[in-house]
């Protein structure tokens, strides 16, 4: 709670000597702060500052660990004086950790500084071996051991550098840091991952850094790559969290594709409102905890293949520590109080803080701050609320009848109401069980057997106790025979459109009922969705035998087997290959582009059981159909040639085995080649003599994809048939089809029976250069109008 109302105080009191009316007694306006020392330090020296206000001024003494530091009296190697702050001079931390206060004195009392720790902060360098390098296929998730060396303080945060100084990696979806272990996660490795990568250790508090040796981690290629289900490998422990401080919770999966995390808080259907996720989903901060955010909460990794998940508890511990704070302002400074149920609480002198070194049930209740000086007085309140409880399984007892399998493990769940968290013990029969290599009690009050026999049956109790009562609740555990898969699937090949059984049968407790269950992939099959190609064949009853009719190439995957019963279960997996018409290629792509041609690449496909023969590129432009290019079996990139320049084409690509041809890729992106001199000249150059002089030339405009650039147009050439020289006229629209000239001269005389002959010739033309021209044709100029032409 905050007092933000403006107050002033205005000290005065009654002094019984007139002389001394303006003195008054040391008030600190600086004191000693927690330092952490490292020998690092350049300086080599402690400066503890310490000042008050007083009049007359006050004189200052140390005090280390509850004994006054001898200043005065002798000269000290160490330790010096400079106005009230004392200067520790190389120090050491045998003789100089510890806990100072700062006294100051004047005529009218003394005063005591609050307590300031001195610690020796430390961080060790990392060995000097070579890190062995880590080797991991595309596709599967890879962990690199930061392994940090000794520390203190112990909070230091961590980062990855990647192949050299300060290039540092950037955490993504796929690659985690934790800054609990310093561990790399990567839950997908891609072939750009391959490096060298040094863990780099931090630690704030004393200003220092240091890294590992470079760790090289190596890709190699799959193909065709892997899928991996969703595998948790960082995981929250149970925590325990002090009211109003903050808590973060890691979480994070390997896997391909890579997983997405999901949080929940158990029992609950969002988040707590100061929850926030972080780090693609690696990250959950809790802020300001309080006593309901004490619950399970649980991470879930999804991806394509699969889902994993964990839980752990959020402990709040009645015993915790906690300061309510109260800020006022004012000229000058207020003097603040507190009040607990309308009664006055000791605190310091005017500090706005009141602090529980540990809390207790009977620090409930409502809390006035009070600021005040010589202008006014004003409040505020909040109530405080301690909830403690004696341990009770009313809404969650062990379970009355406990079943594990032989050889199995066992948990028997312990999980109370109880604040603070109770101390557990576990008692078989009389006997109390403490941890051991097989039997141990986890964090959460559960009971973990490993490897159980027959000689465990019995009654168990859980008896959970806390400073507010106990309680205890009791179940009886019987070990049944373990289930065990006596026939398990082969690994089987098909080809598409046929049918396969693929059996599994198993042996179990006959008092119990087992169940099998089918999944492709860690995906669970849905027989009644699934009813036109998956049939569950259960002629008996330790058989659970899989029929998969009009195989596809969808179904080609790892087939488990599950057998199951209320006590255990176990499983058996078996691969079904499916031969088919190859898969298409991926990665389609333009890599090159030249004016004729362009070099593409893609990406294998799974060629479905049978070597794939060849590969085929179909080419596209807007005014073309497919034109199909054959390569051979092994390619992964080629040439296409022969296309237009200055043309727009997308391209894809098929693959054929000794089935056929398989389905063509996604389309790549539309590319345009680039521009080049026209080669193409007009076609069927023409023209006759019109009326009144015009000579007329016609051709046969060249088609777009021959105009090779932009600006295209035509150049027409024509002269007199015995002339030297020609006329030249450029036509602009690649569309014109013709182009008339009009010369008096041309005009036909009553007496003139003469027929002129001229030249023609048509050329192309872009903003690359000029084409070539057409044959030259003769046309003429008959006096009645009719024209011939002659090439």
């Amino acid at each position: 709670m905050a007092v933000t109302a403006l107050v002033l105080l205005v000290l005065s009191s009654s002094l019984s000597h007139t002389d001394d009316a303006t003195g008054y007694g040391p008030i600190f306006e600086e004191e000693p702060l927690d330092i952490v020392y490292t020998k690092e330090s350049p300086d080599r020296l402690i400066s503890m500052n310490c000042r008050a206000r007083a009049n007359p001024a006050p004189t200052y003494r140390w005090r280390r660990d509850n004994w006054e530091i001898k200043l005065m009296e002798l000269p000290n190697e160490h330790y010096s004086l400079v106005g009230g702050n004392l200067i520790i001079n190389n120090p050491e931390e045998k003789k100089h950790a510890g806990t100072y206060v700062c006294v100051a004195k004047n005529v009218y009392g003394t005063v005591i500084s609050k307590e300031a720790k001195v610690k020796f902060g430390y961080l060790e360098e990392f060995p000097d071996e070579e890190r062995d390098p880590v080797t991991v296929k595309e596709g599967q998730g890879a962990v690199l051991l930061c392994a940090p060396p000794k520390r203190w303080p112990t909070e230091v945060t961590f980062r990855w550098i990647y192949n050299e100084f300060p290039v540092f990696l950037h955490p993504d979806k796929r690659r985690f840091v934790s800054q609990s272990t310093g561990n790399l996660y990567i839950s997908k490795v891609e072939a750009s991952d391959a490096g060298n990568y040094s863990c780099y250790v931090f630690n704030p508090q004393i200003g220092k850094g240091v890294y590992s040796k470079f760790i090289p981690l190596i890709s190699t290629e799959e193909t065709p790559e892997k899928r991996y289900k969703a595998d948790l490998v960082v995981k929250f422990p149970d925590t325990t969290a002090m009211l109003n401080y903050n808590v973060t919770l890691e979480c994070f999966a390997l896997g391909n594709p890579a997983p997405h995390i999901v949080w929940r808080k158990i029992g609950a259907t969002d988040l707590p409102a100061s929850a926030q996720v972080s780090m693609s989903g690696a990250l959950l901060h809790l802020y300001n905890v309080q006593y309901e955010d004490s619950a399970g909460y649980e991470c879930e990794a999804i991806n394509q293949k699969w889902q994993d998940w964990h839980q752990a508890w959020l402990y709040k511990d009645v015993g915790s520590e906690h300061t309510m704070s109260c800020v006022a302002n004012g000229k000058p400074g207020p003097y603040i109080r507190w009040l607990k149920d309308g009664y006055s609480v000791k605190m310091p002198y005017g500090k706005g803080e009141l602090k529980f070194s540990s809390l207790t049930f009977e620090d409930s209740g409502m809390y006035q701050c009070i600021a005040e000086n010589y202008w006014g007085i004003i409040y505020a309140s909040a109530e405080l609320r301690v909830i403690a409880c004696a341990p009770t399984f009313e809404l969650n007892p062990v379970k009355k009848y406990l079943l594990g399998a032989n050889n199995g493990r066992v948990v028997i769940e312990c999980k109370p109401r109880a604040a603070p968290r109770p101390r557990f013990t576990w008692t078989k029969g009389k006997e109390v069980l403490f941890n051991n290599s097989r039997i141990s009690i986890m964090f959460d009050g559960s009971l973990e057997i490993l490897n159980a026999t027959r000689n465990d049956e019995g009654v168990y109790t859980c008896l959970a106790e806390n400073d507010r009562g106990k309680a205890n609740s009791t179940g009886t555990l019987t070990i049944t025979e373990a289930t065990q898969i006596t026939v398990a699937p082969e690994d089987t090949q098909v080809m598409v459109g046929e049918e396969v059984h693929l059996q599994c049968q198993a042996s179990f407790d006959p008092s119990l009922d087992i169940t099998f269950i089918w999944s492709l992939d860690f995906r669970v099959i849905d027989f009644y969705l699934e009813w036109k190609h998956y049939e569950r064949i259960m002629d008996r009853e330790d058989s659970g035998e899989l029929k998969i009719m009009n195989v596809q190439l969808r179904h080609e995957g790892r087939y488990t087997c599950t057998a199951q019963t209320v006590v255990d279960n176990v499983t058996a997996s078996a691969d079904l290959k499916v031969k088919g018409l190859p898969a298409p290629p991926g990665g389609v792509r333009v890599e090159e582009i030249r004016d004729t041609s362009v070099k593409l690449v893609w990406n294998r496909g799974a060629d479905h059981g049978n070597p794939i023969l060849g590969y085929t590129i179909q080419t596209r432009d807007y005014s073309t159909a497919d034109t199909p290019t054959a390569l051979d079996g092994m390619s992964v990139m080629a040439d296409v040639v022969d296309l237009y320049p200055w043309m727009e084409y997308e391209f894809r690509v098929y693959a054929t085995n000794e089935f056929g041809d398989g389905e063509a890729s996604i389309p790549s992106m539309k590319i345009k080649t680039w521009d080049a001199v026209p080669v193409v000249a007009p076609t069927n150059v023409g023209g006759y003599g019109g009326k009144d002089g015009e000579l007329i030339i016609t051709w046969t405009p060249v088609q777009p994809q021959y105009f090779y650039g932009k600006k295209f147009g035509y150049v027409v050439a024509f002269k007199p048939h015995d002339d030297v020289d020609w006329w030249y006229e450029t036509i602009s629209d690649p569309e014109t089809r013709r182009y008339v000239h009009r010369d008096s001269s041309f005009r036909v005389k009553s007496n003139d029976f003469q027929v002129r002959e001229f030249q023609v010739k048509v050329k192309t033309f872009n903003s690359k250069g000029d084409g070539p021209y057409s044959l030259s044709t003769t046309i003429y100029y008959p006096r009645d109008g009719e024209g011939r032409t002659n090439p």
